[in-house]
C-alpha cells in the first residue's frame, strides 16, 4: 500500500517479474539524465496518471522518453542510454571500444582486441589496460536485451584465462615489478553468484549497475562518455559507418569533426548536430 492507504500499482519488469511502481525511482533516472525539476515533475505526473496495473517497464520507459524528447532533446538522449548501448551491436566490437574509453577515464592506456600469449595457449583479450606498473585484462560480454544476465561461468572462465596469461608474464620476467589483474565488463547485469565469485577471486567487475553508484551507467553519465547511438542528428546508417571506423563516443566527433566529411551534411544539419553534441556533453 502507498501512503494514505492507496494501493500500489504493480509493473512488469523485462524478466517477467512484477514489482510495485516507485515514482522516486523514475524521478532519479530522469535526474541522472540531466532533466531539471520542472521537467521531472511534469513527466512523473504524466506517467503516474497514465499507469495501469501490469504495464511493462519497457512501455513506461518509452512514454517517459517520448515526453522528454518533446521537452528537451539532449535530456532524452541521456535517458535512452541503455537502449543506445544495445544499438551498438550486433558484433560486440563497438562495446569493447566503449569499455576501453571507460577504462581510459580511470587513467589507463588501452588497447582493444589483442592476442596475448598465455603459459599454455594464446588468448584474444577484449581490452588490455596499463596504468603505471599494473596490467589489466578485461573480457567484455555484450547483451542485446535488458533481461540477459552474466552468470558465474563467465568470471570462472575469465579467471582461468587471466591466470594463464599471468603465469607466462611472471615466468618471462618481461615486466619486472608489475602487478596483473583481470576483469569482466557487461552492459547488462551479473547474477549474484557471478558477483560473489568475481569479487572473491579478485576480478574487476563492471555491469550496467555494478558496483552500486559506480556502474557503467554512472561512469558514462559522470564522464559524459555517451555513445554516438544517442544522437538524433545522424541516421542509423551514418552511425553504423562511424562505428565501423572505430568511433564510439560523441566526444570523438567533437574532437575530430572531419570524421563527418563523408556524409556531406548541409549547413543547417551540421549546425544542429553540433548543438546537439555540445548540449549532450555539457
Amino acid at each position: 500500500m502507498h501512503e494514505g492507504g492507496k494501493k500500489a500499482i504493480l509493473i512488469t519488469k523485462a524478466s517477467g517479474e512484477q514489482e510495485p511502481f516507485r515514482i522516486e525511482k523514475l524521478k532519479e533516472s530522469l535526474r541522472r539524465s540531466g532533466a531539471g525539476r520542472d521537467i521531472i515533475e511534469q513527466v512523473a505526473g504524466d506517467i503516474e496518471a497514465w499507469l495501469i496495473d501490469g504495464v511493462s517497464t519497457r512501455k513506461i520507459y518509452a512514454r517517459a522518453f517520448s515526453l522528454l524528447r518533446k521537452k528537451k532533446k539532449q535530456v532524452a538522449s541521456r535517458y535512452k542510454l541503455k537502449h543506445s548501448i544495445m544499438e551498438l551491436g550486433p558484433t560486440g566490437y563497438p562495446f569493447e571500444r566503449l569499455v576501453g574509453k571507460v577504462i581510459e577515464r580511470q587513467g589507463y592506456s588501452v588497447e582493444v582486441g589483442q592476442i596475448v600469449q598465455g603459459r599454455c595457449v594464446s588468448h584474444e583479450v577484449d581490452v588490455v589496460a596499463v596504468r603505471d606498473h599494473h596490467r589489466l585484462f578485461v573480457e567484455c560480454k555484450y547483451g542485446l536485451s535488458a533481461e540477459k544476465t552474466v552468470n558465474v561461468q563467465v568470471p570462472l572462465y575469465v579467471r582461468s584465462r587471466v591466470n594463464d596469461i599471468i603465469d607466462r608474464l611472471r615466468e618471462s620476467g618481461e615486466h619486472p615489478g608489475a602487478t596483473f589483474g583481470g576483469g569482466v565488463a557487461t552492459n547488462t547485469r551479473f547474477t549474484s553468484d557471478a558477483i560473489d565469485y568475481g569479487t572473491c577471486s579478485g576480478l574487476f567487475m563492471l555491469s550496467w549497475d555494478y558496483p552500486a553508484g559506480d556502474g557503467l551507467k554512472d561512469i558514462i553519465d559522470r564522464e559524459r562518455l555517451y555513445p554516438i547511438t544517442v544522437l538524433h542528428g545522424l541516421t542509423k546508417q551514418q552511425k553504423q559507418d562511424l562505428l565501423g571506423r572505430g568511433l564510439v563516443v560523441c566526444r570523438q566527433i567533437l574532437d575530430d569533426r572531419g570524421v563527418l566529411s563523408p556524409f556531406r551534411l548541409d549547413k543547417s544539419r551540421y549546425q544542429a548536430l553540433m548543438r546537439e553534441l555540445n548540449d549532450i556533453l555539457s
